[in-house]
């Protein structure tokens, strides 16, 4: 391996000369306490900046062995770090001076769920952190002098000032290695307590504003209901009481600003640990749960709705259901059972993104349109039999009609952001009114879609389209990306956090894709493989062959999933 003193003076040879000079430096370079590894170059200074990356053992990092010895420790650990590498070149980005993206200095930009990055690793004895570089030009000439800067002075001092721990403030740093072992204390507490989530009292649960995931000022701190209370002993924070949402199916109500929604989306995204400071650091949902909704103009590929949709006029098959352009009732009907096959344990549901007629019809209507004229069966007659029978818990949001109260087995009310428990009080309501109880059950058993074997999931993806034999994949922020000429939409996938993670998602999707153009493949089980080997590898495990890509983040498999299903390439 070459020595700092070595990428020194091979800099200093390229100054003012032509740009893609600067390729000569890819390689690895040892320096006093760390090693840098320049993986990638750009071709042009107004190109995607260069892939650096940055090695340091773990002995000379200096961090206590426990911090790594689970996975809930190691992630909050590295996310601290990425937050920390992040501030400190920061402080450097833009001053070295140039022409395009000159000078800039960037790493991962962390929100407020704390996520697996590929941005920093902590992994067989080192810590690698992974960022970009624009290397400096004056036009299209090298300026090595620039170059130097970065390199000698403002890397090594960010990287000591954030990656070593004697340099670093040790109660910071245990807190935050504490604060992931409450989160995951909590986490095993909802397993042996049968819960579907819980929420802390005093959790600010509203944020900031519609572009910002910080906590809003002022709010009201979240109260459970004495009869939902539960209390935890934590290892470090000790005692912690709040609202146990048990399985089952639970109803929230009340009036429109109330927080009925606002409760909801702290639940959708409880499936992350959250920093401290967050407000939301002690919600906590069971990591399977999936949103649902209604997502018009979807495809839908191969998937079995007949527990929802069947005896289509049209006489289209709805047992091995496939449209290019689903409408609101089918795409919610295929949401269900995909997230269901998907190994979801929680289904939570905002009416107002519901399409009505799959989720309810009051009794007038039934007896207006007979069963035998509506091939839909709305979800609240397939609904107890999904939890009670099969384990799926349902957390749903409505207001509009009360046929939800007759499958709840607990009801909340939302009013001014405090929460009742108004169980008891709509049973009685129930039992003084002339209305019967709905039936429960559809015309066809929601067992199906869990008979639905995984043999029968075989599809074939049409070839993809590549350039120089290489397959070309752009991300659109968080809401979509490309694959060859193929889009994939993700903006209805609403626990799809972060950017990072639609990244990872494309190469989850090539993936599966490599494997399905040539024949016809059980897309199941090749998605179940994939997320076996990013479980035990690490998501590099996406990117053998080739260098790291510094901004891919931690998904689960429910998205694997969600993004191979909106794929309209499979024939």
């Amino acid at each position: 391996m070459k020595s700092s003193i070595d990428l020194e003076k091979q800099l200093m040879s390229l100054n003012r000369k032509s740009y893609p000079a600067y390729k000569d430096l890819r390689g690895s370079y040892q320096f006093s306490d760390f090693q840098l590894n320049i993986d990638h170059v750009q071709g042009d200074p107004f190109a995607a900046p260069s892939k650096l990356s940055v090695q340091v053992k773990k002995a000379q990092a200096g961090f206590p062995e426990e911090m790594y010895a689970a996975d809930h420790r190691r992630i909050a650990l590295q996310d601290y770090l990425t937050r920390q590498f992040a501030r400190a070149v920061g402080a450097y980005t833009f001053q070295a001076k140039g022409s395009g993206k000159s000078g800039l200095i960037g790493i991962s930009r962390c929100g407020q769920e704390v996520l697996e990055r590929t941005a920093l690793t902590a992994r067989e004895g080192e810590l690698v952190v992974r960022f970009e570089v624009g290397f400096p030009a004056n036009g299209r000439t090298i300026n090595a002098y620039e170059l130097k800067k970065i390199l000698f002075e403002y890397l090594p001092q960010a990287v000591r000032r954030s990656l070593f721990y004697k340099n670093l403030r040790k109660e910071e740093v245990s807190s935050v290695v504490k604060l992931a072992e409450d989160q995951q204390a909590i986490r095993e507490e909802l397993k042996k307590r049968r819960l579907a989530a819980f929420v802390a009292n005093g959790a600010i649960l509203p944020r900031e504003s519609g572009v910002s995931q910080r906590p809003m000022k002022d709010a009201v701190p979240f109260q459970s209901p004495g009869s939902m209370e539960v209390e935890m002993e934590l290892p470090y924070k000790g005692k912690i009481k709040g609202m146990g949402i048990p399985e089952g199916i639970t109803l929230i109500v009340g009036g429109g600003y109330h927080g009925k929604s606002t409760l909801l989306k702290a639940l959708e995204q409880g499936i992350y640990n959250h920093i401290a400071g967050d407000g939301r650091e002690y919600v906590i949902t069971e990591d399977t749960a999936v949103k649902i909704r209604a997502e018009d103009g979807r495809a839908v590929s191969h998937v079995n709705i007949s527990p929802f949709i069947n005896d289509l006029p049209n006489k289209k098959d709805t047992v091995n259901f496939s449209t290019e352009d689903a409408s609101g009732s089918t795409s919610q009907a295929a949401n269900v059972v995909e997230a269901v096959q998907a190994g979801a344990k929680s289904l939570l549901i905002d009416e107002d993104t519901c399409a009505t007629n799959f989720m309810v019809r009051d009794s007038l209507m039934q007896a207006v349109v007979s069963g035998d004229k509506e091939p839909i069966t709305p979800f609240t007659l397939q609904a107890k039999e999904l939890s009670g029978k099969h384990g799926v818990s349902v957390i749903l949001v409505a207001g509009s009609s009360g046929s939800y109260f007759y499958i709840a087995d607990k009801i909340l009310q939302m009013d001014s952001y405090r929460a009742y428990d108004i169980t008891e009080k709509v049973k009685k309501v129930i039992s003084r009114t002339m209305e019967e109880k709905p039936e429960e059950g559809g015309k066809i058993s929601i067992g199906a879609i869990f008979e639905h074997t995984k043999n029968e999931r075989r599809m074939k993806a049409k070839r993809m389209e590549r350039k120089h034999d290489q397959v070309k994949i752009k991300q659109f922020g968080k809401d979509s990306f490309s694959i060859g000429r193929d889009t994939v939409d993700l903006k209805y996938v609403e626990q799809i956090l972060d950017s990072e993670q639609t990244t990872t998602l494309s190469y989850c999707l090539k993936y599966v894709l490599e494997q399905a153009e040539a024949r016809e493949q059980n897309v199941t089980l090749l998605v179940e493989e994939l997320w076996k080997q990013i479980r035990i590898k690490g998501l590099e495990v996406l990117c053998q062959g080739s260098y790291l890509p510094v901004s891919m983040a931690q998904i689960r498999k429910q998205d694997i999933f969600a993004c191979v299903n909106r794929f309209r390439g499979f024939v």
